[in-house]
């Protein structure tokens, strides 16, 4: 018995089955290039074992513990948002007992996948099997063949990036870069901190960000530099791209007299919520103006309702799979950044969306003529077989391939890097053989789309070269 059938995700009707495979096995050995994610660079900088399979698989996964938290299971029980882990067997337990509950998800493709091909696991997890996966993976976690950096070559990773706020020293960035280790891991610059007033600390943040530049940070030209000195930092560890992670994708161009003042509301906390929105918007056409000068690929990943639930934000603070998606609007929202930069050829604007209803009526006619945007892949709560199925339905007849830019997996789980690119993989091959099997597409074409869409577009939009 095995966890994996070597046809999952093909089409279900044999002809276009049979091309799937063909094109699959075209792409399935390529290098993985992994642009957008939240794993940590200190990973690799110390190469230190993981210490535990919950560590590895439960604790930095919120698609994990946010199911489990769904059917009444304590967050305290996971012992998540712990520096250390107390009872690793007993969360273990606990997490294969409720593995029925991934049935049907995303998270149940890459579980399996990491369990089968890095652990040699071919019986489901589940309360019966719970000691046998768990003595199995610590004892391989203790050899060097499970260090970061080794999973990182087996992986077949080409270049993998972290995201980071502006004030992070980068420190373990500049220890992979100095320590003679060929692996690619690098920065990306995500401002949330000091861009948007609702983040807790805002002013503090503005008041560090001085500190680390030089730059009189009270002042808004001062704040403007600073903040083009921390990406230039950023770029000098190998940052190609900025992330912005704002609630709506909404832009301004205000006077500098206007966001002057506006800059001063923000900074004494004196701004009201419309205020606020109008700053983030007019940080999102300065970003836009930095890209233009420094080079670097503009993220906007627009939608998410943060911390929905407020007591588990009191308790255990950000990220804690409380976010929920919104509805998000982009043609009027984007248009003042637009008017002023959506013809520079020279800017890349990627666009990501967790409101799928906007693919076919917003995004795809907006990349289907802006030179500088570009549509990101499905993410999230849309990082899923239909989801990217629905994606490249929808987008696809009027923004075409060449616009999008490939797969992110946007992860903090190390060990479903390779599960999650084989998905897409996998999905690509499906949906690119039915436009064969309905001749809308030759298979030549066809197998140069697929390295496209794995490898090709990928390096071009984040300027990462080739390998």
């Amino acid at each position: 018995m095995a966890l994996l059938n070597e046809d999952r995700l093909f089409p279900a009707e044999e002809k276009t089955r049979t091309i799937a495979r063909r094109l699959y096995a075209e792409i399935r050995s390529l290098p993985i290039v992994s642009p957008h994610g939240h794993t940590q660079a200190g990973w690799f900088a110390h190469n230190e074992p993981f210490p535990d399979p919950v560590a590895l698989f439960v604790q930095p996964d919120h698609y994990v513990f946010r199911m489990l938290y769904s059917q009444g299971i304590s967050l305290d029980a996971l012992e998540i948002g712990r520096t250390s882990i107390e009872e690793p067997r007993k969360v273990w337990r606990l997490f294969a007992n409720h593995y029925h509950l991934f049935r049907g998800t995303p998270s149940r493709l890459w579980l399996d996948f990491a369990f089968e091909t890095l652990f040699g696991m071919t019986n489901r997890l589940s309360g019966e099997t719970a000691d046998l996966y768990f003595d199995t993976i610590e004892a391989k976690l203790r050899t060097a063949e499970f260090k970061p950096r080794a999973l990182y070559d087996r992986f077949g990773i080409e270049v993998l990036a972290t995201t980071d706020s502006p004030l992070d020293t980068l420190e373990d960035h500049a220890a992979i870069r100095t320590s003679g280790w060929n692996g690619r891991i690098l920065p990306t610059f995500r401002p949330d901190p000091v861009v948007d007033p609702a983040f807790a600390g805002f002013a503090e943040g503005i008041a560090k960000l001085g500190a680390l530049t030089s730059e009189d940070t009270a002042t808004w030209r001062g704040y403007l530099k600073a903040l083009a000195t921390r990406r230039g930092f950023f770029k000098s560890l190998g940052a190609t791209a900025t992330d912005h992670g704002h609630p709506t994708a909404q832009t301004a161009d205000l006077s500098e007299a206007e966001a002057e003042w506006l800059f001063g509301k923000v900074l004494g906390g004196e701004a009201n919520a419309a205020q606020q929105e109008i700053f983030r918007a007019q940080m999102l056409t300065e970003m836009a103006r930095m890209s233009l000068d420094d080079g670097l690929v503009m993220q906007i990943h627009p939608g998410a309702v943060r911390n929905h639930n407020a007591q588990v934000y009191a308790h255990y603070g950000r990220d804690m799979g409380a976010d929920i998606p919104g509805p998000t609007g982009y043609v009027e929202a984007l248009r003042p950044l637009l008017d002023r930069f959506g013809n520079e050829a020279g800017l890349t604007i990627l666009l990501f969306t967790l409101d799928e209803t906007v693919y076919s009526r917003e995004l795809a006619p907006l990349a289907g003529h802006y030179p500088c945007l570009r549509l990101g892949p499905p993410w999230w709560f849309n990082d899923s077989p239909e989801g990217m199925r629905r994606f490249r339905e929808q987008a696809t007849e009027t923004a075409g391939f060449y616009n999008t830019v490939g797969f992110n997996d946007d992860t903090r789980a190390f060990l479903s890097i390779p599960a999650r690119h084989d998905v897409a993989r996998r999905m690509d091959a499906g949906f690119l053989a039915r436009l064969v099997a309905e001749h809308r597409l030759e298979e030549d074409e066809a197998v140069e789309l697929a390295h496209e869409l794995t490898l090709g577009l990928v390096r071009k939009a984040y300027k990462l070269g080739s390998a």
